[in-house]
C-alpha cells in the first residue's frame, strides 16, 4: 500500500493509474476506521481497480466548541487495517498541506447545507463539501463511496457534483451497525458502558417510526411524536431533532410519497451521534 502525504505525491499515483486505464474509486475517511468504513473498502475494492483511502480530520467541518482536539485517531492501527484489506492507496495529508496559509477559497450548497446537521452545526458542510471537493480535484476518482448514516452529508455532496459537473459518480453503501443495532461510529469510542446502552435509543426511535409506518401511520407529525416519546424515555439522551425529510432536499415532507427520510440526532453524554432510515411508501 502507497501511503501518499502530499498533494503532489497523490496526483502523482493518480495520474499513473489513468495511464494504465485503471478505473479509481476514493473513500473519504476521517480515520478511526471501524466496520462501516471497512463495508465502503469493500465495495470500492469490488467495482474499481484502484482504490484510495483519504485519512483527514478536516478541521474545517468542526465548530468552535466541538471536538476536533480529541477526535479519535490512530493512523497505526488504520493503516495496518487498510493493508489488510489490500487498499491500494492512503492519502494522509496534513492540515498544511491540505488548506495552506493562502487558503480563502470555500464550497458551500446553499439551501441544503443550512439543513438538519448543517441546522445545529453551522458551517460544518460547507468544510465537509470544501474538503470532499478537494479530494475529488487531487484524487481524480471515477466513484467516491460514502456510508447512508452520514444522509445529510449524501445530498449536499450530491447537489454538490451536480452543480459543479464533477465526473464522479457518488456510491451510497447501507449503514454497518453493531449487533444489538447501534449504528457503527467512530464517536462510539467516547461513550462510557451507561452511556453505550443509552445510544441505542436512536435506532429504537427509527424502529418505532417505521413500525407505525408499516401499520398505516402517515402523518408525518404523529410518525415524528412517536419516535420523540422512544428518545425521551432514557434522561441520558437530549435530542438535537428528528426529522422526516425529502432524501435529496432535505426539506420537510408534508406528505410520505415514494422515500422520505427519517433522520435523528441526539446527544448521549457529551457525545453527538446520528442515524436514519428510509421510508418507501
Amino acid at each position: 500500500m502507497k501511503i501518499a502525504q502530499t498533494v503532489e505525491e497523490m496526483q502523482a499515483a493518480a495520474r499513473g493509474a489513468r495511464a494504465a486505464g485503471k478505473s479509481s474509486g476514493l473513500v473519504p475517511t476521517m480515520g478511526a476506521l471501524h466496520g462501516g468504513h471497512l463495508s465502503l473498502v469493500r465495495a470500492a475494492k469490488a467495482a474499481c481497480d484502484m482504490v484510495t483511502v483519504s485519512i483527514f480530520v478536516n478541521p474545517l467541518q468542526f465548530g468552535p466548541h466541538e471536538d476536533l482536539a480529541k477526535y479519535p485517531r490512530d493512523f497505526e492501527g488504520d493503516s495496518k487495517r487498510l493493508e489488510a484489506e489490500r487498499v491500494d492507496c492512503l492519502f494522509a495529508p496534513s492540515v498544511e498541506e491540505m488548506y495552506p496559509e493562502s487558503s480563502t477559497t470555500y464550497v458551500e450548497v446553499e439551501g441544503l447545507s443550512q439543513r438538519l446537521c448543517g441546522g445545529s452545526r453551522p458551517g460544518h458542510f460547507r468544510g465537509v463539501a470544501t474538503v470532499v471537493a478537494k479530494l475529488f480535484h487531487i484524487v481524480e476518482a471515477d466513484k467516491a463511496f460514502f456510508g447512508q448514516k452520514d444522509a445529510a452529508q449524501v445530498a449536499v455532496l450530491r447537489r454538490m457534483v451536480r452543480n459543479l459537473n464533477f465526473p464522479v459518480e457518488i456510491v451510497v453503501c447501507p449503514i454497518v451497525r453493531e449487533p444489538d443495532g447501534l449504528a457503527m461510529s467512530s464517536r462510539n469510542a467516547y461513550l462510557n458502558p451507561q452511556e453505550r446502552k443509552s445510544a441505542l435509543q436512536l435506532h429504537r426511535s427509527l424502529n418505532e417510526v417505521q413500525r407505525r409506518f408499516e401499520q398505516g401511520e402517515r402523518n408525518p407529525t404523529n410518525l415524528i411524536e412517536a419516535g420523540k416519546q422512544v428518545l425521551a424515555q432514557d434522561p441520558g439522551v437530549r435530542l438535537d431533532y428528528l426529522s422526516i425529510v425529502d432524501p435529496d432536499t432535505l426539506a420537510p415532507v408534508r406528505k410520505l410519497t415514494g422515500k422520505s427520510l427519517v433522520a435523528v440526532a441526539a446527544f448521549v453524554g457529551g457525545t453527538r451521534l446520528i442515524d436514519n432510515v428510509v421510508l418507501r411508501a
